[in-house]
């Protein structure tokens, strides 16, 4: 198997694993009883293992495909767009934070800023559809939740990060050797 299958397979694992995690949230009450709607975003943790494992246009399908994916299985077009406003501003910040390297910033910082751009991209889509910047009063009480999600999925992904890299390096000597 060459390198570019290898490739394929990671980033297909990487959104499969993404979508059912996704899939799963949904099915969880949300833990912020103070902030109906607001979720953990465990579906971010694989978006950090992808920015962190694979180049920007390698992550960018993982993060496409499981945006495409779960609306598709379990969502409207409404969802779609607040999801996809989310997403595209959470995944942009996140991979120009990484791009101040690990001695600025951390997985951890990295994403908590995802987890904030992501609420303020998708009120940014309510206030246009309700043409209405009232919803931006929200805002602080989605950042509560968007940096207490952010830290914990940051601190699971530093964890992940730590497995996932030797773990991916060890596939390709096994891999290497079927050759």
């Amino acid at each position: 198997m060459n390198s570019k299958h290898q490739t394929v397979l990671f980033i297909t694992m990487l959104a499969a694993q993404a979508v059912v995690i996704s899939l799963v949230e949904r099915l969880i009450p949300t833990p912020f009883s103070f902030a109906p709607g607001a979720k953990l975003g465990l579906g971010n943790l694989i978006s950090l293992i992808a920015i962190f494992t694979l180049p920007a246009r390698d992550s960018v399908k993982v993060v496409s495909i499981r945006l495409l994916i779960s609306t598709f299985l379990g969502g409207t077009f409404s969802t779609f767009l607040y999801g996809f406003a989310g997403v595209t501003l959470s995944y942009i910040g996140m991979l120009s934070a990484k791009q101040l390297g690990p001695n600025r910033v951390s997985a951890i910082g990295i994403s908590i800023l995802g987890g904030m751009l992501h609420n303020i991209g998708q009120l940014l889509v309510f206030a246009l559809i309700g043409q209405s910047l009232l919803v931006l009063n929200y805002l602080p009480i989605l950042s509560f939740t968007g940096i207490l999600s952010g830290f914990l999925v940051g601190l699971t992904a530093n964890y992940l990060l730590q497995k996932v890299g030797p773990l991916r390096h060890y596939n390709q000597i096994i891999l290497a050797e079927w050759k």
